[in-house]
């Protein structure tokens, strides 16, 4: 299995799903996952999802949830769970947006993905809301950090994930106003910690890495990638020779490496800095204290939504377009550059012998793990025209051009995926498919 997900929490049981990109998950078992399916064939279910959303699902045990928001003003911030087995709606949970905005596809629109353990499930909005639940869906507790320390003021939204320890919440607010990395405990909502941050635009999540006897809370943001100490959030060190790093979430990939990935932007303003800001980066402890510095650079690779990962001595990118980078994990030389059918939003999944890349349309492909390009499988996941954008989608828009950028988002796009006990759960934003073997 990848090391996009890892045993990193000691309280993990067996098949879950406990947050973004399978942080904190175990490997499932590679001859239990489906390499080829099709609508009529390995969909084992489809359900829908009221409103809208674009965060991940979690699982835990027989049980997957989901964030999402309804109303023209995202006036309702929503919770749903679901059965693994059948796909059949458990129980739904609602609280009024402490924030509301115009519900739009230039806004996030429940982009956080939320953090379950044995005890509760805790999900953030990007309103500032953040609500614990059990997991029959009663409220344990909740507040609104957006009213508490100040207004979002990302024209955007926030698009930043929970990450979690066994005992806190750790949450990354990168905006125009207020920045901060704020840790929470977990059983009452109260703050641990919060560390001021520079005021700046970003949509990436936190991550994990363990290097020597610590773990570091590693963000990737906007011009610069910084270590935190989880315990108390000290600035651990920091590197700054990076650009266009804004929206994918750093993995813990053993003895203190990680992956940095940034793009040039919509126009290009950060193109000669990104050129040099995909690389695997180390954490190592010096006698003045840690620091973090490239072990390579590719200035090839560039990602999408998607952030890069690590499998069977390999690492991979995934750009804007589809093409797919496969690099060699330790010398850092590209072993092949080709395009497969659709971009992907969500990160891919390294499983045995193969790795899968969830196209945002719908197709799915499945590659041969390792140097060599090979396709094992192109999977479609629903019948083209079988799910239709909404009605007049973008008429609330203010000009023709955001008008017509806003029709051609609001089909059905796959923003995240979790797998467990066999089942891949992918999601687009108002319904979950369940593919199994």
């Amino acid at each position: 299995m990848s090391l996009l997900v890892w045993a990193l929490l000691a309280f993990v049981p067996g098949d879950v799903w406990p947050g973004f990109l399978g942080i904190g998950a175990t490997a499932p078992a590679e001859q239990s996952v489906a390499v080829e399916w099709s609508p009529s064939m390995g969909v084992a279910w489809q359900s829908p999802i009221v409103g809208h959303g674009q965060s991940s699902p979690v699982i835990w045990n027989d049980r997957i949830f989901v964030s999402t928001v309804d109303g023209p003003k995202k006036d309702k911030c929503i919770v749903v769970a679901y059965s693994l087995k059948d796909g059949k709606e458990q129980w739904q949970y609602a609280l009024d947006s402490s924030d509301p905005v115009e519900n739009s596809v230039y806004v996030s629109r429940a982009a956080p993905t939320p953090v379950v353990d044995e005890s509760r499930l805790i999900v953030f909005f990007e309103s500032g809301d953040i609500v614990s639940l059990s997991h029959d869906g009663k409220e344990q507790w909740k507040r609104s950090i957006s009213k508490d320390i100040g207004k979002f003021k990302n024209k955007f939204g926030i698009g930043s994930s929970l990450i979690q320890n066994k005992d806190h919440v750790f949450i990354l607010i990168d905006d125009e106003g207020p920045s901060y990395l704020i840790a929470l405990d977990k059983k009452t909502g109260n703050t641990v910690w919060k560390k001021d941050r520079k005021e700046k635009v970003s949509w990436s999540s936190p991550g994990f890495v363990r290097a020597g006897d610590k773990n570091h809370i590693v963000v990737s943001s906007a011009g610069a990638v910084d270590g935190y100490d989880e315990t108390n959030g000290e600035l651990l060190w920091t590197y700054t020779d990076v650009g266009g790093n804004t929206a994918t979430t750093p993995f813990d990939l053993g003895n203190g490496r990680f992956f940095v990935a940034a793009s040039a932007g919509r126009e290009g303003e950060n193109t000669e800095l990104a050129k040099k800001s995909n690389m695997l980066m180390q954490i190592e402890k010096t006698a003045t204290g840690w620091q973090a510095k490239p072990k390579w650079l590719s200035d090839e690779a560039t990602p999408s939504w998607a952030s890069p990962i690590q499998h069977a001595g390999c690492a991979y990118w995934v750009n804007r377009v589809g093409v797919v980078y496969c690099i060699d994990m330790e010398s850092g030389i590209l072993n092949y550059k080709q395009r497969t059918k659709q971009s992907c939003w969500a990160t891919p999944v390294g499983i045995g012998d193969r790795v899968y890349f969830f196209g945002k349309d719908g197709i799915t492909t499945v590659l041969a793990a390792g140097p060599a390009f090979k396709i094992l499988a192109e999977n479609v996941l629903w019948e083209p025209d079988s799910i239709k954008p909404p009605e007049n989608a973008g008429a609330n828009e203010t000009t023709e051009e955001r008008r017509r950028a806003a029709a051609m988002f609001s089909g059905p796009t796959v923003y995240g995926v979790a797998i467990a006990d066999g089942n891949i759960v992918l999601r687009i934003g108002e319904r979950l498919f369940c593919v199994r073997k």
